[in-house]
């Protein structure tokens, strides 16, 4: 297992030489009219060999082992003279669980300012030091805090120094000429989400991914009793806790809204009674607009 490798390359200081990501770029263009689609084709492209040929750190991951992930990218605008892209985009990241076929969700939240500029052709290149394209930009971006979320679901803060490189590319993208990057400029922008992850008052929820995911999910294959009993665990200690100390973070929120056809089938039909309220009001308080899925846990 991944947690094992990484562990172990961190006491040995082994240096590594696999990409960490397994990457599909979707470029849906339907909205764009009158352009030819062999911009599209290579922006794809492109994109693809950027993140899935880069190596992103220098830890070891083998290839059976690189991070599933998709970037469905819509294109609602493009202006062909200066190149620039108007798009959201849904990233989602995926993580599969110990002696099981299933595959759980580790992230998936739209961005809704994923705008750029790209001609057709363009090389790109990336220097972590020097932020001065939004393209590559955005995909570093999401590389190190899906890396980052991935190595805390596998050991304690495991993914402390990739995600410290994420919240460093943000500080030093802020001179870029696109929205996204900025503190305050909304809640749950590129900013926000880094920002409120490495937050000391989240803490308990970088802490929830170890103990959801490794802890809890992992461990449903050997017993899926207890398995449960620590994402319940996790669910009031974690969860709550983050929520409580820092009501305002929109990572509950966000992380609530993915997991909710999980957490309902966890406990539909299995737990104690006593078990499925507590885990049911915790929920409900953090996301009622899930309320439907909620409601599956108490039955």
């Amino acid at each position: 297992m991944r947690h094992l490798l990484v562990s172990l390359l961190c006491l040995l200081a082994v240096p590594a030489a696999a990409q960490e990501l397994n990457a599909k770029i979707t470029i849906n263009h339907n909205q764009i009219q009158g352009t030819d689609a062999s911009v599209f084709n290579n922006l794809q492209q492109t994109l693809e060999q950027f993140v899935n040929e880069r190596q992103w750190t220098n830890l070891q991951f083998q290839k059976n082992e690189r991070i599933d992930c998709n970037f469905n990218i819509t294109v609602t605008k493009y202006d062909q003279a200066s190149g620039v892209f108007t798009c959201k985009a849904l990233i989602q990241a995926n993580r599969p669980v110990y002696n099981a076929s299933y595959t759980t969700t580790l992230y998936n939240n739209t961005d809704n300012n994923f705008n750029f500029k790209f001609a057709q052709f363009d090389q790109l290149d990336f220097n972590e030091e020097t932020i001065d394209n939004q393209l590559t930009a955005l995909f570093a971006y999401y590389a190190f805090l899906i890396i980052g979320m991935d190595l805390d679901s596998f050991s304690p803060m495991g993914g402390e120094d990739v995600l410290q490189r994420c919240m460093n590319l943000t500080n030093n993208a802020q001179n870029l000429e696109f929205t996204g990057w900025k503190s305050f400029d909304n809640d749950r922008n590129r900013f926000a989400i880094i920002n409120d992850y490495l937050d000391g008052g989240m803490r308990p929820f970088r802490q929830l991914q170890y103990d959801y995911y490794r802890k809890g999910l992992d461990e449903m294959a050997n017993n899926a009793e207890r398995g449960r009993t620590e994402i319940s665990t996790a669910i009031e200690n974690d969860l709550k806790k983050c929520h409580d100390d820092k009501p305002m973070s929109r990572l509950p929120l966000i992380w609530t809204d993915y997991k909710r056809d999980e957490l309902a089938s966890i406990y539909k039909g299995k737990g104690t009674q006593k078990e499925k309220e507590t885990v049911y009001d915790i929920l409900f308080s953090i996301n009622a607009s899930q309320n439907n899925a909620w409601e599956k846990i108490k039955k």
